[in-house]
């Protein structure tokens, strides 16, 4: 048996083991939870948000002076970019994905607003918006053409009264837990009340998986909004976009040469805009794994080819004996594996308390599991090569050289 001799081996040599076991343990800690926070990353950055992304166009106008005849203009823009070649349904909406603006309130079910409370995505929309937005209704009816308001008269009366409301399917599961959430009733702006009449699939929060907006909690309102506080959304052909794109500055140039275009943008291009910090937190997790695995492998490469020098009497008296190449190189094989196991015990431990932490600080979810035994092996296959080539070496020493050394 070679453990007997590895233990003595190594409670010769303490601080050199000592420090590889620290140096596995660190990197198992560290490259548990960075493949934790890379899938993380990567489940937002895949994420389906219910939408039909790669046909919607947004577009961004900006007046030059007052406009008393806002909501005419954009009503006369709508006219016009409806009937551009391509163009599948256009609307006006006060907020879109990705848009980087987040209009919210909060919802309650009693007047008193003394229950549960939650916190919800606010949408407005004209007519359009259901299908612009290609959301799928589950339960109810969109809104009637008479239940639609203008936003701009809500806001100079400063009475705010919305009768009529359509939810997302989470917000509906979540206020209304095994029941049928149409003609229930909410309270969302102070005592005014508000019954749900549709529940539409998915309406995602502009702020997909951040915050509150990982819940999927938001509402959908018959408030048409203006160019001045909102936004166009155009459901286009994907093979006309471009054209789309380059004719729309000429519409609204058409209806009021004072305002211009501010952004003209797919969403498909707003989504990876959106998530640019994700995929570089994804490359540096990488890096840092990458980094991390490099540095070990290069550590027990150096350490090994040290114990071989030091070795050297031993290995050649071994030989002499009669050991063989193999049972040679299944010693230092054997000695990496310990060294490893040590490390990777103190290591897991290290991973569970630094996901403990970063659930505290940063409210990422807990390190699942698997991920424990997959570092385990990663690391142990990682000294397993790492060990070899200094491994063979002290095999290949020949008897005599090595006794002469």
């Amino acid at each position: 048996m070679d453990l007997m001799p590895i233990l003595s081996t190594l409670r010769r040599h303490k601080t050199a083991a000592a420090l590889i076991v620290l140096e596995i343990a660190l990197t198992s800690a560290i490259v548990c939870n960075a493949l934790h926070l890379i899938d993380v990353r990567l489940t937002r950055l895949n994420a389906d948000h219910g939408l039909p992304e790669s046909e919607l166009l947004v577009l961004t106008v900006r007046g030059t002076r007052t406009d008393d005849n806002a909501d005419g203009k954009t009503t006369q823009d709508l006219q016009q970019l409806r009937a551009l070649p391509g163009v599948k349904a256009a609307a006006m909406s006060n907020q879109v994905l990705y848009g980087r603006n987040s209009n919210n309130t909060t919802i309650t079910r009693s007047k008193d607003k003394t229950d549960e409370r939650f916190h919800s995505a606010q949408y407005s929309g004209d007519e359009a918006i259901v299908d612009a937005m290609g959301l799928k209704l589950v339960a109810g009816r969109n809104f009637k053409p008479e239940e639609y308001q203008f936003g701009s008269r809500v806001d100079e009366t400063g009475e705010v009264r919305v009768p009529q409301i359509i939810i997302s399917r989470a917000l509906a599961e979540a206020m209304f837990p095994g029941t049928d959430a149409v003609g229930k009733t909410l309270y969302a702006f102070g005592a005014s009340e508000s019954t749900v009449i549709g529940v539409v699939d998915r309406l995602p929060h502009p702020y997909p998986g951040r915050a509150d907006g990982a819940k999927g909690y938001a509402m959908l309102l018959p408030w048409r909004p203006s160019y001045r506080g909102g936004n166009f959304i155009l459901r286009v052909d994907p093979a006309q976009q471009d054209a789309v794109l380059k004719a729309a500055p000429g519409v609204i140039e058409k209806v009021d040469a004072t305002r211009i275009v501010d952004s003209a943008r797919r969403l498909t291009e707003m989504r990876s805009a959106f998530y640019a910090q994700d995929r570089a937190m994804a490359w540096l997790m990488g890096g840092v794994i990458v980094a991390l695995m490099l540095v070990t492998a290069f550590g027990i490469v150096g350490l090994a080819s040290f114990w071989v020098q030091q070795r050297t009497r031993m290995i050649g008296t071994r030989r002499a004996l009669g050991a063989t190449r193999g049972q040679i190189l299944r010693y230092f094989q054997l000695e990496n594996f310990l060294l490893s196991g040590f490390g990777i015990v103190l290591g897991m431990a290290g991973a569970l308390g630094l996901s403990l932490l970063l659930m505290a600080q940063y409210e990422l979810p807990r390190l699942p599991w698997p991920y424990l035994p997959a570092g385990a092996v990663a690391l142990w296959l990682l000294g397993q090569i790492a060990v070899l080539a200094p491994a063979r070496r002290a095999a290949a020493l020949p008897p005599v050289a090595a006794l002469r050394s």
